[in-house]
């Protein structure tokens, strides 16, 4: 899948390895916290690429001026509980200081809809940029919902990054159809979802593997 707003992770030899160690059922989950929590420092650190900066002159130590950047405005974290908090260690080993919400989302079975069950935002949020976190895509519920309660905190769209380590293409193009000012920063798009609704490939439940709530 190929769409302006949609930044993959350089698809080398690295990248590949690393998702071979944590879509692996075999691997054990030491393993996994730690290959993923690489996998999401690049995430973090490939969706700062695209954040506006301005240009900023510094001198250096040898009384030289060095002509830089500096970026346009303060960002902040927020991660769809509880999968996305996994992702909060990487953006703060990026960003020292960094303000992080959370939003908790979950399926209301008598509606099958997903319902907000809890949000705690910064008070400033809608004048920071905003980096989503969740690992997972699949149908695009969850993150569509909160996107919504990021709408009505004042969050423009086009302020908000989405970065996830796998997604469906059918929740990328949901998503894409819904916002259309939305970013998205993910390390691969897979071939689909089961008639579950699980991605597949896929590596299973992120949130399970990583917090070892597994069977």
């Amino acid at each position: 899948m190929k769409h302006p707003r949609v930044h993959l992770l350089p698809q080398n030899n690295q990248l590949k390895a690393l998702m071979s160690i944590i879509r692996s059922k075999d691997t054990a989950r030491g393993d996994f916290i730690f290959y993923s929590d690489r996998v999401i420092r690049l995430l973090v650190e490939e969706g700062l690429n695209h954040l506006p900066v301005v240009p900023k002159d510094v001198i250096t130590p040898m009384n030289e001026k060095y002509e830089g950047v500096a970026f346009q405005g303060r960002i902040c974290g927020v991660s769809i509980m509880r999968a996305g908090e996994s992702m909060e260690q990487g953006l703060r080993d990026v960003c020292t200081g960094v303000r992080i919400g959370k939003v908790l989302i979950q399926r209301d079975e008598a509606t099958a809809q997903p319902k907000l069950y809890y949000s705690k935002l910064p008070a400033d949020i809608s004048d920071r940029w905003v980096l989503l976190l969740d690992p997972m895509l699949a149908t695009g519920g969850s993150a569509s919902k909160c996107i919504e309660v990021l709408h009505e905190s004042g969050v423009k769209e086009d302020r908000i990054l989405f970065i996830n380590l796998i997604c469906s293409p059918e929740g990328v193009k949901r998503m894409l159809d819904l916002f259309p000012k939305l970013q998205f920063v993910t390390a691969e798009i897979d071939e689909g979802m089961d008639d579950r609704k699980f991605i597949v490939p896929g590596l299973g439940d992120f949130g399970d593997r990583y917090f070892g709530t597994s069977d």
